[in-house]
């Protein structure tokens, strides 16, 4: 049986964390940055873990199941 690749893209934009869960990065930070309040801003810098729901997903993407 062939083996499958992982997604190319998912790979670079999903890492695992010690604990098993998967960390992502917030979405609207890459333009249009005039019109966010600096608050906004600085909360979309940091990293924070996929939802439940869409973990199954995520790691089907990544090959983790």
């Amino acid at each position: 049986m062939p083996k499958l690749k992982t997604n190319s893209s998912a790979k670079k934009r999903f890492a695992l964390t010690g604990s098993g869960k998967i960390k992502r990065k917030h979405a609207f930070k890459s333009h249009i940055l005039t019109k966010k309040t600096k608050k906004q801003k600085r909360n979309l810098t940091y990293f924070t873990t996929v939802d439940k729901v869409d973990e199954r997903e995520v790691k089907e993407l990544l090959r983790l199941r």
